[in-house]
């Protein structure tokens, strides 16, 4: 069987797509990868594990080519706040890590890196609604700088020296398994934490901030789906769109009050996260994904505030 690494297992996505993997094929090939922050006991549990710092060049290649590493789902990333107070931790992680990792795979005998890339990477611009596949993009945040490099460096290695790089740009990540962390979109994580434990949540974001986002089962299936497409049929490959639904944070607010009437939203706006929000789409044009490798979504709007609701509970009644 191929093994397959996770760098930033411990992160939202990370955390989440460790065990889908190790589900389809199987514990012992899956290796999740940390940095700093530890992993849940599952995470231990069910299958290797390692530290890793993704700067250090010739440690990734030592790991790669010790565990005959083939195929690297790269999850490590700062993301957009953060990015935007460090840029010095975001360059070496983010632009300085992407580097060493393809150059490490590529002298490493890997055959498949997946990168995931953001709508971030996206900028002003660039059509807002309905955002094309291939437009302008001049995004004005290191995070979204980052992911466009990213995306252009996957390209190269991919046209140029014959690695197989692909990726997906991730709208906003709804998920109740983990806490909100430090991205512009994780209002709507936040918000269904706060509806449950007090009734009430103060938004960072403008009632009418339209953004695009997923559901994180699909944003799994995405990295999935993308990882084991035909190659053959792929005419782009670092730079898929992909779309779950859009809402502003007054319709999700609308959302969680049908099921719970007793909810209040007021806001405070964070001028800096709501600047970043101000510069990316309102929804993407995923047609791309959907005729080269049949990506689709599984989850509503509705079907995922069911979802968060009934799972939050259960988790915050648990703890």
């Amino acid at each position: 069987m191929t093994t397959i690494l996770v760098t930033g297992a411990t992160g939202q996505i990370g955390s989440e797509l460790v065990p889908e993997l190790r589900r389809r094929y199987g514990a012992e090939n899956v290796i999740a990868a940390r940095h700093k922050t530890h992993f849940s006991d599952d995470i231990i549990a069910g299958g290797p594990t390692t530290t890793l710092n993704i700067t250090d060049y010739e440690a990734l290649t030592t790991l790669l080519r010790d565990k005959r590493v083939k195929k690297i789902f790269h999850m490590s990333s700062v993301l957009s706040a953060l990015a935007e107070k460090n840029r010095w931790y975001a360059y070496a992680v983010n632009f300085q890590g992407v580097f060493n990792l393809l150059e490490s795979a590529l002298a490493s005998g890997v055959s498949q890196v997946i990168i995931p890339s953001s709508i971030a990477a996206f900028g002003t611009k660039s059509p807002q609604m309905k955002t094309p596949n291939d437009c302008i993009q001049n995004p004005n945040t290191m995070y979204g700088i980052s992911k466009l490099y990213a995306e252009q460096l996957g390209n190269y290695y991919q046209e140029k020296l014959g690695l197989d790089v692909r990726g997906v740009r991730l709208p906003g990540i709804i998920s109740w398994k983990t806490e909100p962390t430090a991205g512009t979109t994780d209002y709507a994580v936040a918000i269904f934490y706060d509806a449950i434990r007090y009734g009430c949540y103060t938004c960072y974001l403008r009632p009418n901030t339209v953004l695009p986002m997923m559901y994180m089962p699909d944003a799994i299936k995405s990295l999935v789906e993308l990882s084991e497409a035909d190659a053959s049929q792929l005419h782009h490959h670092a730079d898929f769109n992909v779309h779950g639904f859009s809402f502003t944070p007054e319709e999700l607010a609308q959302a969680i009050q049908e099921r719970m009437p007793n909810f209040q939203i007021d806001y405070e706006i964070d001028p800096i996260r709501q600047g970043i929000a101000d510069s990316w789409p309102h929804s993407l044009d995923d047609t791309a994904a959907r005729k080269e490798w049949d990506w689709a979504p599984s989850f509503s709007i509705d079907e995922m505030v069911d979802d968060m609701l009934v799972n939050l509970q259960q988790k915050l009644k648990a703890s």
